[in-house]
């Protein structure tokens, strides 16, 4: 049980167990926040050593990203319900059992399988760390909590890539997933010793345990045909997953319009501003997502970096994004999110079409400041300029009541974004089933897949220069300011808590 004196919504910052606290939470945030980022530089490896193809990569990815866009929702509910320590708890421990299945998996088909299971624990823990984060502080001591959690957290993004890439080298890429065993031994009794209990006495309803499941499914449906679809071609399983896929898209939005409690309550998106906003959110991540699973097969495979090598490459990227988001966010507020979510997206764009200059000799000293700096930098410039003054809209575009709500509908829209790119690219740029292990067709294919990634960040950019122009955008998103306003958010945007009164 918690420690004497650490009631629910009583705990300060600077007290022992507050430290506690924050010490357990970005832990278990920052368990699922390493494998979204450590992933990318273990691929070639894990290829080679399980014997797999392209798919079997692909998938590697895209299980976890499956059951964690599909779940994230409903994970935050049942904290509410349930307890929100008791279901953090659960989704630690659930992710480091699917971790030390990862670890020890003997071919791909189990490593695929405990990645969709370590997904499920990443959709318990992740809305859950936060959730604890705002129970358990003092109302004035809210903010700064949460932005100790985000502030930690977006060092761990940063040298996400660094950290995997060394483990790779060094004592394998299991070693990626078995990292978070010992993390999980310190966060679980932390958390049972330091950390209130706490509920929702507000929570009530069913649960959308049908919104979810086909929500996952017709996810999994798609994901499946575009995956499968270059070595299988047009097949009756592929055909099949992909008109499944979108009828059970199509039944989940009946389920949510019909449901009194529905996971995904579709008058939130009666506001244009929230709806397009996604759409910009969609766009951004969907390129992001296509972006680090690509550009890290292409710096080993191609370039000839050491998994290493290749996570340091990509390093200054998300070092720019944890040393100016808040900054950036200060400037979205006094000129307003037009020109950052048009301009940032562009920035971006240029930064991925910078990458096609990478290729044989990029790895030598020369070769990365000439070929792979200029491009990392321009990607994160973008990021940085375009990530928090999203963040801020999303929350805008709602009443404050619903901030929670519409930053887990944002995150989830942007992973989900991530998962149908990492299918679809290498599908539209004809990359076969050996792809990676042939660095003429891979860097051939990535430089169809490079101008396409460039592309959705386009779009985005018109979307944003069209959709959000109106003066009452505006000033709400100049009044608004996120309490995550230090974060590295290249995998989804970060999830902002709901707001309490104090």
């Amino acid at each position: 049980m918690a420690a004497a004196g650490s009631a629910p919504g009583e705990i300060r910052v600077a007290s022992p167990v507050g430290r506690w606290v924050v010490l357990t939470t970005v832990l278990g945030s920052g368990m699922a926040m390493l494998d979204s980022t450590v992933i990318n530089v273990a691929l070639p490896r894990i290829g080679e050593d399980l014997g797999t193809d392209m798919a079997a990569l692909q998938w590697t990815v895209n299980a976890y990203m499956l059951t964690l866009a599909g779940l994230i929702l409903l994970g935050g509910a049942l904290g509410d319900r349930y307890g929100r320590r008791r279901v953090f708890v659960v989704g630690v421990v659930w992710f480091a059992v699917a971790s030390l299945l990862c670890g020890i998996a003997p071919n791909a088909g189990v490593l695929i399988a405990a990645r969709a299971l370590q997904g499920v624990g990443g959709a318990l823990l992740t809305p859950g760390s936060l959730a604890l984060i705002q129970a358990s502080f003092h109302p004035d001591d809210r903010a700064r909590a949460v932005g100790l959690w985000s502030g930690f957290g977006g060092v761990g993004a940063a040298v996400g890539p660094f950290v995997g890439g060394w483990l790779v080298d060094g004592p394998g890429w299991r070693w990626v997933f078995l990292l978070n065993l010992p993390l999980a031994a310190i966060c679980v009794p932390v958390a049972l010793r330091h950390v209130p209990e706490s509920r929702d006495p507000a929570a009530h309803g069913r649960f959308d345990v049908l919104g979810a499941a086909l929500g996952a499914l017709a996810l999994a449906g798609v994901t499946y045909a575009l995956i499968e679809a270059p070595e299988q071609g047009a097949s009756p399983l592929v055909i099949g997953s992909a008109v499944g896929g979108l009828l059970l898209g199509a039944a989940f939005v009946r389920v949510e319009r019909r449901r009194a409690d529905p996971m995904l309550p579709p008058s939130i998106f009666r506001s244009r501003l929230f709806t397009s906003v996604n759409l910009v959110t969609f766009c951004v991540y969907a390129a992001l997502g296509g972006f680090f699973f690509l550009s890290a097969i292409q710096l080993q495979v191609v370039a000839g970096y050491s998994a290493l090598g290749a996570g340091t490459a990509l390093l200054p990227t998300t070092v720019l994004m944890l040393l100016f988001s808040a900054r950036a966010g200060e400037l979205g507020r006094r000129i307003g999110p037009r020109i950052p979510l048009t301009v940032g997206p562009l920035l971006a764009a240029a930064g991925m079409l910078l990458m096609l200059r990478v290729g044989p000799g990029s790895a030598s000293f020369g070769g990365y400041v000439t070929e792979v700096l200029p491009a990392v930098l321009v990607l994160g410039a973008g990021l940085v300029v375009v990530v928090a003054p999203l963040t801020a809209t999303v929350l805008a575009a709602v009443d404050a009541g619903r901030a929670g709500l519409a930053s887990g509908i944002n995150n989830a829209a942007a992973r989900a974004a991530g998962l149908i790119a990492v299918a679809a690219l290498p599908l539209l740029a004809g990359m076969g089933p050996e792809a990676y292990r042939d660095a003429g067709e891979f860097a051939t294919t990535f430089r169809r897949a490079m101008p396409m990634c460039a592309g959705l960040l386009v779009a985005g950019s018109v979307l944003a220069w069209w959709s959000v122009r109106t003066p009452a955008a505006t000033a709400a998103v100049r009044s608004e300011r996120p309490e995550c306003a230090v974060h590295c958010g290249v995998t989804a945007p970060p999830l902002e808590p709901e707001r309490r009164e104090g």
